[in-house]
């Protein structure tokens, strides 16, 4: 299987993913936000979304749980 079975994601789809994101980072400790924090958390937001995950409250949750211990 290739990744043309994945759905594409428009530019207001990445807009509004990446909005996540900024809201998501603000709430991770200062420590935290670091640039491979916020790639992780941005992995975990495009993977959630990519599953079907349309709720902007659930993908938010995601992002700050995977952000929450921050990046190996």
């Amino acid at each position: 299987m290739t990744n043309d079975m994945q759905p594409k994601l428009d530019a207001r789809a990445v807009a509004a993913l990446r909005e996540v994101l900024e809201i998501a980072v603000e709430q991770i400790a200062v420590q935290h936000r670091t640039p491979a924090t916020k790639a992780k958390m941005a992995q975990t937001i495009l993977f959630s979304a990519r599953g079907g995950v349309t709720d902007r409250g659930a993908l938010l949750s995601h992002a700050v749980q995977a952000g929450a211990e921050g990046a190996p």
